[in-house]
């Protein structure tokens, strides 16, 4: 247990914190899901509103820290390429 009050306010801080970020994790990991989900049924129409969805919220995420850049950039790559290659 920490014993300055400086200490005491950090653990608090990054109680809060890690909350609030793991909050925004599970919404990015929900949208990536429903992209996912629309993928594999075959939807392309339902695939790109939900890649429409998930784009903003991946950049978001890598904008407050979350998740780095290039990984929100790599994930959303990747989903622009699974949904090309899907049949019109």
């Amino acid at each position: 247990m920490a014993h300055h009050k400086s200490a005491r306010k950090r653990i608090r801080r990054n109680d809060r914190r890690s909350e609030i970020n793991g909050s925004r994790i599970r919404r990015i990991r929900t949208f990536m899901r429903y992209a996912d989900e629309a993928i594999k049924e075959g939807d392309r129409e339902k695939a790109a509103a939900a890649l429409k969805n998930a784009e903003p919220e991946l950049m978001r995420g890598a904008q407050r820290g979350v998740i780095k850049r290039n990984t929100a950039s790599r994930r959303i790559s990747r989903l622009v390429r699974r949904i090309k290659a899907m049949p019109a």
